[in-house]
């Protein structure tokens, strides 16, 4: 990736997804100074002539009543950075924090929310020197905006707040020393620019995306290894079922696998058995997968244009400053609940997998996949954590967004939850990753039973992935290490070339 310039219009969720890896130099763009500073002097003009607006000389929320004189009106910036930030928990990642820096960059570039582009270019400087402040992950009710979150992202360019480099906490000066920047002196609407806005429920969705769509990619591929583990049919994989239900998802899946599927020995040597009908959690994997494919492509779609948004307020539009609610997250939470959703039954289908792997369905298994099975307890147990897993998930799935709770003295009197429904999608896909790896160590073992007969040549390496990660089974021994590297293998990718190229970005393409 080159040097990125922010227009405000053009970020992609490509630019989101490889940044982490890839980190291109980020830059303001020209055309969005001139936007930026164009807003910037209709903010002085408020100011000059004291026309009242919101949010550059009255007070918040349940305040904005309360008019406030021009010598304090630089001084109201720095009270509503300090009074609101007053997060809780532990702080956001690395890669989210990235991501909230990068999103809050772009939102301001495009030059409705009166805040001069040395302010933007502090946070950029921020960025590219990897200087990531500390934004503790819960307080944020998704509406007015994720104010306190960003209220500690604004603390550290007033040389306030905390940030982290390279592992080490920096607090205050030292902050601003490591991204090689002056301490910012807020003029009006400046500090509520910078606090008002969805960045930190976009980050937080955004991330749910990535890792959904890596666990759906993983699970066709641990699907198809669990098919053979089973000895199962491949009819329903049939192009022309898929073609008369004519969902796009649905019949992408079906094809990837029949590519991972034909060709192989074990399918051969039970071709003529009395067997008709493979459970749903088998049958069914392209009509499910395929369903999330598609959720998951919806959610891009919303999440693609809120990249490129303006999610403050008030906003400026000419002369025009104008008090609106594009703070307001519920389109964030609720395809992050979507995705939740999604995310739990791949979770839930994986669980039946397994169970069913364990169940002696293929005579050429033991049960629980033991090599001696009452002396041994093979995966009984690893089951039980995928139970427990799928489980909880299932109460996590519950959404969010149908909750509200007014704050502000009633002014805003019904929020998103947008923050909290992206946080339990990470926890949901958390799990998710360890019930896929506790089905792939069963599908391992059980295509590894069959032996001298083997899968097809993609799924063989499939199975050597997982043994790069996890030795064979040949007795009973602590699982739990191989759980916790493969689960963290899965989330890195561990499986995803081995789809055909055409896979590349779906569903997010």
């Amino acid at each position: 990736m080159t040097d990125l310039s922010l227009t405000g219009r053009d970020l992609t969720l490509t630019h989101l997804a490889d940044f982490d890896t890839r980190r291109p130099a980020v830059k303001l763009s020209e055309s969005a100074r001139r936007q930026m500073q164009a807003s910037v002097e209709t903010v002085r003009e408020v100011m000059r002539t004291g026309r009242v607006c919101y949010g550059i000389n009255t007070g918040f929320g349940a305040l904005a009543r309360q008019h406030i004189s021009s010598d304090q009106l630089v001084q109201l910036q720095y009270n509503l950075v300090r009074s609101h930030a007053c997060g809780v928990g532990q702080p956001l990642s690395p890669a989210v924090t990235r991501r909230i820096l990068l999103l809050k960059a772009n939102s301001l570039a495009i030059g409705n929310s009166g805040i001069r582009p040395e302010v933007v270019e502090a946070l950029l400087a921020l960025l590219n020197h990897d200087v990531l402040p500390v934004i503790p992950a819960k307080g944020s009710v998704g509406a007015s905006g994720d104010l306190a979150p960003l209220a500690h992202l604004a603390l550290t360019l007033i040389g306030e707040g905390e940030a982290e480099k390279s592992g080490k906490l920096l607090q205050g000066k030292a902050v601003l020393d490591a991204a090689g920047i002056p301490q910012i002196q807020l003029q009006a609407k400046e500090g509520l620019a910078l606090l008002n806005g969805t960045q930190v429920s976009s980050a937080l969705a955004i991330e749910g995306l990535l890792q959904a769509r890596t666990a759906l990619l993983s699970a066709i591929v641990i699907g198809a290894l669990t098919l053979e583990g089973l000895a199962g049919s491949y009819s329903p994989f049939d192009e022309r079922i898929h073609a008369v239900r004519n969902l796009q998802g649905q019949m992408q899946v079906a094809e990837w696998f029949r590519n991972l599927l034909t060709g192989s020995e074990i399918w051969k040597s039970h071709q003529g058995c009395d067997r008709v009908q493979d459970p749903y959690a088998v049958r069914c994997m392209p009509q499910v997968f395929g369903a999330v494919g598609d959720t998951l492509a919806h959610a891009a779609q919303v999440l693609a244009r809120e990249c490129n948004s303006v999610s403050d307020n008030p906003l400026i539009f000419g002369n025009d400053v104008l008090s609106g609610g594009n703070f307001h997250a519920e389109p964030l939470a609720f395809v992050a609940d979507f995705m939740a959703i999604a995310a739990t039954e791949l979770g839930t289908m994986s669980e039946r997998r397994t169970d069913l792997m364990l169940r002696k369905i293929n005579p050429r298994l033991e049960m629980f996949l033991a090599r001696a099975p009452g002396v041994e307890s093979g995966f009984m147990l690893a089951h039980v954590t995928a139970a427990a897993l799928a489980s909880e998930n299932k109460t996590l799935a519950h959404p969010a967004s149908v909750d509200t709770i007014p704050t502000s003295a009633g002014q805003e009197d019904h929020v998103s939850m947008a923050p909290w429904a992206g946080r339990k999608l990470l926890q949901i896909l958390e799990n998710l990753h360890a019930i896929l790896a506790i089905e792939a160590l069963a599908a391992a073992a059980a295509v590894e039973a069959q032996r001298p007969l083997h899968t097809t040549p993609e799924l063989e390496n499939a199975v050597a992935r997982i043994r790069e990660t996890a030795p064979a089974h040949t007795g009973d021994r602590r699982l739990d290490g191989d759980i916790r590297r493969l689960a963290a293998a899965l989330q890195a990718g561990l499986l995803l070339d081995i789809l055909p190229a055409d896979a590349g970005r779906w569903p997010m393409a």
